[in-house]
């Protein structure tokens, strides 16, 4: 068997040359992409907060921030609102001084549940606040997340009940009831519904910071990833 023939090309090179430049420019032309969006990436990431630089985890950090300041925030309207609402006295002399007219919070059962829940929730937030701060430290730690959801839930809805309680009395106090024949006594007793009046409010935005605490507990148990 006659072997195969061999076959040499007579050129001067220049084409192989080409070649061997184009392959010797691709890996280079990848490796400048690949740097390009690494830089690109870094750069995108130098623009974002640290705490959000590293995702869920970042993520679950920043809202557990959040969280601790909010219940720092909230511990003082529900403070404010126990005091000036257990410290509501007023006098009013008719004619002599012997003949006088009292108001007090505990003349209402309403203000003394209101007095008392606004203590509960002030103690709560106090008390909530290290296991707030375990979140900013650990923030994968959803046990502490969930029992600290539950724990708003309860009080919020108490804060709600006492703040609604005690705003129906400062309606009647405001405007009274024809049909019950309840004649409004804000008219004399300007300091008791001027603190009563304030300490609803200031409740109320207890309640609507608790309502946010909830959401945000909910949204850093939900995501995971």
């Amino acid at each position: 068997m006659s072997e195969p023939a061999t076959v040499i090309h007579m050129d001067d090179g220049k084409a192989p040359a080409a070649a061997s430049s184009s392959y010797a420019t691709a890996p280079a032309s990848t490796g400048d992409a690949t740097t390009a969006a690494g830089s690109k990436a870094a750069g995108g990431g130098r623009g974002l907060p640290l705490l959000l630089r590293s995702g869920a985890g970042g993520f679950r950090r920043c809202l557990a921030v959040i969280d601790f300041l909010l219940r720092v925030a909230a511990f003082g309207p529900t403070l404010a609102a126990a005091i000036s609402t257990g410290t509501a006295d007023e006098r009013l002399s008719v004619f002599t001084q012997f003949f006088q007219f009292h108001a007090r919070f505990d003349d209402f059962p309403a203000f003394t549940f209101f007095v008392v829940g606004n203590a509960i929730a002030a103690g709560y937030l106090v008390l909530s606040l290290p296991f707030s701060a375990v979140g900013i430290v650990h923030p994968g730690a959803t046990g502490v997340r969930l029992f600290l959801l539950l724990c708003d839930v309860v009080v919020m809805c108490l804060l709600t009940a006492a703040g609604a309680a005690a705003a129906a009395i400062v309606y009647v106090a405001h405007w009274g009831s024809r049909r019950a024949n309840w004649v409004p006594i804000c008219m004399q007793f300007h300091g008791f519904c001027q603190r009563t009046s304030g300490a609803v409010v200031a409740t109320f935005l207890a309640v609507l910071v608790l309502a946010v605490l909830i959401l945000m507990a909910a949204c850093a148990i939900r995501r995971r990833r």
